[in-house]
Parts: structure tokens; C-alpha cells; sequence
């Protein structure tokens, strides 16, 4: 969450809300939405490792809110995240330990949790289908993240199959 949140802020100045806002605006529906406790206190976190600087501006009608910028070395920290590639592929993966030590101990039925990541894997794709169904189509961040989540479960369905094949 930290280096998303300190992207947004080099387009400008923001509070906590807006960039919370801005986060569901860019994401749509099909991505968590943000906590904005979780928010605020990433935005104390950047602040005290000197990634952005947090000023209160005074409401008359409301509690004072915090705006924050981004600084220099803030920047730099955003300009390293967008040149480095993303590190891995997901290799820990919490169904495949689970099959993996029911294939070497015997402790569950590896075809019933094959079947049961299925059926998982089959339900999220048709919630994204329905989700991809009324997402905004003026926003294609959003779209695309449907997509690509999407793909990558008919991916892991296939891999499945893979495994129930081998497994058998």
C-alpha cells in the first residue's frame, strides 16, 4: 500500500480520504477496497521515514485534516518501485502446501482438495464475470484488472487439471 499511495501523491497534495477515493476510482469494484485506518496509518509511516510531508489545514466546521505531499526522496522512491520489475512468481502458495503435504502424509484426500479449489477458483470467476458485467466501462484500469485476475484463474484451473492428472 505504501508505494500505490505515494504514486498518487506525485500528480499532487491529498488527505486521506481523497486518496482513498482516488484507490477505488482507479481500481473499481473487483479490488479490495482500501481500510482508510490501514490508509492513515501508512500515511504516518511515509511521513516518518521522511517519504512525504503531512501539513493540517484548518476547517471551520470540522476537525482539522491533514493534507500530505510527497518529497523528494519520496519521489525517488516512486521512480525505483516503477523501474524495477516485479520480483517473483508466486511460488508460496498456501492450496499447493496443502497438497503437498497431504501427498506426502496421507492426511487429506488430494482429489477432494483439487475438487474444492475448483469449485473455488469456479465461483470467483463467475463473481468476476457478473462484477465485470456492471463495472464502469469508462474505466479500463478497473476492466483490466478484472481481465487479468480472470486469466489468471483459468490459468490455475488448467494447472489443476494438471495436478489431478498427475496425482491420480
Amino acid at each position: 500500500m505504501r508505494l500505490p499511495l505515494l504514486a498518487l501523491l506525485v500528480s499532487g497534495p491529498a488527505h486521506g480520504y481523497e486518496l482513498k477515493q482516488a484507490l477505488e476510482n482507479l481500481l473499481g469494484a473487483a479490488y479490495p477496497q482500501p481500510n482508510v485506518g490501514q490508509i492513515y496509518v501508512t500515511l504516518s509511516r511515509l511521513e516518518k521515514a521522511g517519504l512525504i510531508e503531512g501539513e493540517d489545514v484548518e476547517q471551520s466546521d470540522r476537525p482539522n485534516k491533514r493534507i500530505y505531499r510527497i518529497t523528494a526522496a519520496g519521489r525517488e522512491a516512486v521512480d525505483v518501485w516503477f523501474d524495477e520489475a516485479t520480483a517473483e512468481p508466486r511460488v508460496r502458495d498456501e492450496f499447493f502446501m496443502k497438497l503437498a503435504v497431504a501427498t506426502q502424509t496421507g492426511t487429506a484426500d488430494r482429489i477432494v482438495l483439487i475438487n474444492k479449489q475448483r469449485r473455488q477458483y469456479l465461483n470467483t470467476m463467475r463473481d468476476l464475470s457478473k462484477l465485470a458485467a456492471v463495472e464502469d466501462r469508462g474505466n479500463p484500469i478497473a476492466q483490466l484488472l478484472i481481465e487479468g485476475a480472470m486469466l489468471h484463474l483459468q490459468a490455475d484451473l488448467d494447472w489443476l487439471e494438471r495436478c489431478q492428472e498427475e496425482l491420480e
